[in-house]
């Protein structure tokens, strides 16, 4: 199965490890991943707050390339670059003046539909295939997960055509409980990290931060998972200096998803580039517990 690719920025910097494990994972499910040729950022959140018509124009000109690519799908890892890549072909599809004048200058136009897709989309369509099923063959049994979906997945400026409840999102607790994990409940899975506040605002995004990691630890979690590169990179980052200031000497690791996910396949942690992270997270992928005799290897 082929599908369209859209990295972004982040995934080619500072969160390569998750572009790595993505295309790992996804390889491992069956899934070819075709990288957009010559794919341009997306503006992220940064356009939005600078120009109205490039907010919609950066991503739309992915779009074109993905449909020019002759594939159907387009899976976006990075939450804020699936944000904003939707609600463009939303807002396109809604005004078709604006669709024509971005269209003249592009050489590979918007032409046919495209789903755009996030990864957890295309984990939860392997899932309901069995697929995980098959490939997930252990379970790291020490982990005790929070899972951090964070604000970019679930609050969008208009309504748009996702599949999880945005107000108590379950796609990442779903790929998690099949493989044996039981996510904790909790109250701050949705709520912001402070996104890029971290560099022009941090006295603000470490307040977030930290309502984050509270309520993380009073349920007795050892780790947070996530899909977001944003929130990933801030909360193990920084986690260091603002757990001093909360007086705190426990860390947790910020795990993608596809790092457990890659773990359960028994794929190594030196292959998913999980001694990568700030938090080190690598003692918690020292025991495993095997899913069933039927999926030895």
């Amino acid at each position: 199965m082929d599908l369209a690719y859209y990295p972004g920025c982040s995934l080619k910097q500072s969160s390569s490890l998750y572009d790595l494990q993505n295309r790992l994972v996804l390889e491992k499910l069956g899934i070819h991943l075709k990288e957009l040729e010559d794919w341009n950022c997306c503006g992220a959140t940064s356009a939005g707050k600078t120009d109205d018509f490039l907010a919609i124009a950066m991503p739309a000109r992915n779009i074109g390339i993905a449909c020019a690519s002759g594939l159907k799908e387009l899976v976006i890892p990075c939450s804020a670059c699936y944000s904003r890549t939707l609600v463009a072909q939303n807002y396109l599809e809604a005004n078709e003046a604006l669709k024509e004048k971005i269209n003249s200058g592009l050489s590979k136009k918007i032409e046919g539909p495209v789903k755009i897709s996030s990864i957890l989309e295309v984990l939860l369509e392997r899932l309901r295939s069995g697929v995980i099923g098959e490939t997930a063959i252990r379970k790291p049994s020490l982990l005790k997960p929070v899972c951090y979906y964070g604000c970019m997945m679930t609050r969008f400026p208009f309504e748009v055509p996702v599949p999880d409840n945005v107000e108590n999102p379950q796609g990442m607790d779903l790929l998690l409980d099949a493989i044996g994990l039981h996510p904790i409940d909790w109250n701050y899975k949705t709520h912001c990290c402070g996104a890029s506040a971290a560099v022009n605002d941090p006295e603000t995004a470490m307040a977030l931060m930290a309502k984050i990691m509270k309520d993380a630890f009073s349920r007795g979690a050892n780790c947070l998972v996530t899909t977001c590169p944003m929130c990933q990179l801030n909360l193990d980052a920084h986690q260091n200096t603002l757990l001093k200031d909360m007086g705190a000497t426990e860390r947790l690791p910020v795990l993608f998803i596809t790092e457990v996910l890659g773990m359960a396949m028994n794929f190594s942690v030196e292959a998913l580039q999980i001694d990568r992270h700030f938090i080190d997270a690598t003692g918690l992928f020292m025991e495993f517990e095997e899913l069933g005799a039927e999926k030895k290897s």
